[in-house]
């Protein structure tokens, strides 16, 4: 029994490990995924790989490329939009039905994560842009805090996994959009605490429009 729950976690941590350096673009689009490579350099055996990379190709992180193995899945312009228009579904769905249920714990969590987002944004503005990956992990945490009160275990889940495929892009643009990205966190705290949906519905689908041009404009991507 130990064995087996000791080759679980191994397992977990390794797809964890793998999906974050995909995230991160440690391992970049396109980049083949061989068995062992992979096993040398993230220490564990070729079976648990296989089992990772099927996961992660189910999540669409990677693809499977016939007896060729895997590969990291590539990034392209019409991919980014697809998946910002997928996460605007969830999300304004989630947001709304955050809105109209959230009790004070929910206010309380999500004026605590903008001020973890803010602290790290004001420390970007002042020129600290090897902060881009902290502020990555916050912003996520303030988008996910602002519709924890959805009632929604599996929504929340599917966001989770549009959302992380949506944040490899900013990170492989590798910048900050600087203060409007700022002042659009603040407006959608305030119209979240206001429980003004349809201002905040409004203030989500132009920041994360404004996201995907952003980093169209840094040529990070293809076509």
């Amino acid at each position: 029994m130990d064995d087996a729950v000791a080759v679980d976690s191994i397992g977990e941590v390794t797809f964890r490990t793998i999906r974050s350096d995909i995230i991160h673009g440690v391992l970049r689009p396109g980049d083949k995924l061989t068995l062992d490579r992979l096993r040398q350099h993230y220490e564990v055996s070729v079976g648990t790989l296989r089992e990772v990379l099927t996961r992660l190709a189910s999540e669409a992180f990677v693809v499977a490329e016939g007896q060729k193995g895997f590969a990291v899945a590539p990034a392209s312009e019409a991919d980014l939009r697809e998946l910002g228009a997928l996460r605007l579904l969830l999300e304004d769905h989630a947001l709304a039905l955050s809105l109209a249920t959230g009790d004070l714990e929910w206010e309380g969590r999500v004026v605590a994560a903008h001020h973890k987002l803010a602290a790290i944004e004001k420390r970007l503005l002042a020129g600290e842009s090897n902060r881009i990956p902290e502020w990555i992990r916050y912003d996520r945490s303030f988008h996910e805090q602002l519709i924890s009160a959805c009632g929604s275990r599996s929504l929340m889940a599917m966001h989770t996994s549009v959302f992380d495929r949506f944040v490899r892009y900013h990170m492989l643009a590798g910048s900050f959009r600087g203060k409007p990205v700022a002042d659009d966190h603040l407006a959608l705290l305030e119209a979240a605490l206001a429980r003004d949906g349809k201002t905040a519905q409004r203030l989500l689908d132009a920041h994360v429009n404004k996201g995907i041009e952003h980093v169209v404009r840094s040529g990070a991507i293809g076509r």
